[in-house]
C-alpha cells in the first residue's frame, strides 16, 4: 500500500518537474547560497497534499517546510526536487524522493528520475528495484577498481573539508563523479553503477530513501569513521560493502591528517611525466 502510493506520487511530481523544466523557471536563493525555484514548491505541495488525502494521521518532514506534523508512528520525507541546482540550470540530473519511516525504522522508499522514466523502489525486506529490475550492489572489491560519488555543499563552502577528501579519493580510485543529487547517487550504488557515496552534512530527505535503496540492494552505510549511520548525523557514506572498510579506512587517516596523496606543487609526488 505505502509503496505503491509513493510510486504514484513520485511519477506525478516527476512529471510536474519536467514541465517547470521545459519553461526554464525563475530562481530564488535560500540565504546566501542555496536555490529554490517554483518547481520546489509546487512538487512539494503535490506531494504533501496527495500524502495527506491518503494517510492523514502521518507526519511529513520535506524539504521547503511544507510537511505537517500528524504526531504517531509513520513519519514520511519528502524531497520534492533534489537537485535543485541541476534543475535551475537546466541540467538534467535531479529527483523526486520520498520514505516512510515506521517507529523508528525506514520501510518504504521510492526515488523518481522523470528524465530517464526510472523509478526507484525500495520496501524493507523486500529487496531494492529499478523499474522491474531487482537490484544489486557491485561486487568490485577493491577502492582502487571503484568509481565514487560525492558532494559539496552551496553554502559555507569556503569551509567545507570535503574537498581534502575529494583529493585523496580520487587519487586512489577508479574516478569521483559529482552529479549534483544524492538520491540518484545513493540508486546508483544500490544499481550497481558506483561502488560507494560518501558526503557531509546532508538532510534526512535526501539520505531515507537512498540509504533504504542500498541496503535492501546488499550494500552498507555508516558515517565516515564506520559508526552505524544517524539519519541526522554530519555524515553519510554508503558502498557496495566489499569497499566499505578500506573506504572508511582512508577516510580515518583523512581526519588523521595523514596524507597518501600530496597535493601537486605542495609535495613531493611524481608524475607519469616525472619518471
Amino acid at each position: 500500500m505505502y509503496l505503491s502510493a509513493s510510486v504514484e506520487i513520485a511519477r506525478e511530481a516527476g512529471a510536474l518537474l519536467l514541465r517547470f523544466l521545459e519553461r526554464r523557471v525563475a530562481v530564488e536563493y535560500k540565504g546566501e547560497y542555496d536555490l529554490v525555484t517554483e518547481a520546489d514548491r509546487a512538487s512539494e505541495r503535490l506531494v504533501v497534499e496527495r500524502l495527506r488525502a491518503r494517510f492523514p494521521s502521518h507526519s511529513i518532514v520535506a524539504e521547503e517546510g511544507g510537511g505537517v506534523d500528524g504526531g504517531g508512528d509513520h513519519v514520511w520525507y519528502v524531497d520534492p526536487l533534489d537537485g535543485t541546482t541541476n534543475f535551475a540550470h537546466g541540467f538534467p540530473i535531479f529527483c523526486v524522493s520520498l520514505a516512510l519511516e515506521q517507529r523508528g525504522e525506514m520501510v518504504a522508499g521510492v526515488v523518481y528520475d522523470p528524465v530517464r522514466d526510472e523509478m526507484f523502489t525500495a520496501e524493507k525486506g523486500a529487496g531494492a528495484w529499478l523499474n522491474n529490475r531487482r537490484l544489486q550492489v557491485s561486487r568490485v572489491s577493491r577502492l582502487a577498481e571503484s568509481l565514487l560519488a560525492t558532494g559539496f555543499p552551496s553554502h559555507r563552502r569556503h569551509r567545507d573539508i570535503n574537498v581534502y577528501f575529494y583529493h585523496q579519493t580520487a587519487m586512489l580510485a577508479h574516478g569521483v563523479r559529482r552529479a549534483g543529487s544524492a538520491a540518484l547517487d545513493l540508486c546508483s550504488v544500490a544499481a550497481g553503477r558506483l561502488e560507494g557515496f560518501w558526503e557531509f552534512h546532508l538532510n534526512p530527505w535526501d539520505l531515507a530513501a537512498g540509504l533504504l535503496l542500498v541496503a535492501e540492494a546488499g550494500g552498507r552505510s555508516s558515517d565516515l569513521r564506520g559508526a552505524p549511520h544517524q539519519l541526522r548525523g554530519a555524515e553519510t557514506a554508503a558502498t557496495n560493502g566489499l569497499i566499505h572498510d578500506e573506504l572508511v579506512a582512508l577516510f580515518a587517516e583523512i581526519f588523521a591528517n595523514r596524507i597518501r596523496i600530496p597535493i601537486p606543487g605542495l609535495g613531493s609526488a611524481t608524475t607519469d611525466e616525472d619518471r
